[in-house]
């Protein structure tokens, strides 16, 4: 009787340590995934960061980095959108702070365009 209840129990045990270790290596694929993300996004952002360096003017880096303060979302998407202008050819020289003002305008969402009719 005392062996069966040591059997069970020890099963018990072994089951437990293979669940804990299956749940140990799920953490750490998770954590080397993220790690993997996460030195990626870094790769890109400096990417963009070393083109900005070449395709803006000291200006209008100054105001990109304003907005990037405020809003870091918008100031990548500006960043990327700045990348593919150049790759199309659009911007040939450097961006000056009042092209980047005229960018800005275009992809804000502009209030002036809203109407309200009143009833």
């Amino acid at each position: 009787m005392v062996s069966t209840q040591d059997d069970e129990l020890n099963l018990i045990r072994e089951q437990r340590r293979l669940a804990l270790q299956k749940q140990l290596e799920s953490q750490a694929a998770k954590q080397a995934d993220a790690e993997v993300k996460a030195h990626e996004a870094q790769r890109i952002s400096q990417g963009l960061d070393a083109a900005m360096k070449k395709l803006l003017s000291p200006e209008a880096r100054s105001r990109l980095s304003a907005i990037s303060m405020a809003t870091p979302e918008r100031a990548e998407m500006i960043k990327q959108s700045i990348v593919q202008l150049h790759g199309q050819g659009k911007i040939t020289s450097l961006m000056t702070d009042e092209q980047l003002k005229q960018l800005l305008q275009s992809q804000s969402k502009s209030r002036r365009s809203a109407s309200i009719r009143r009833i």
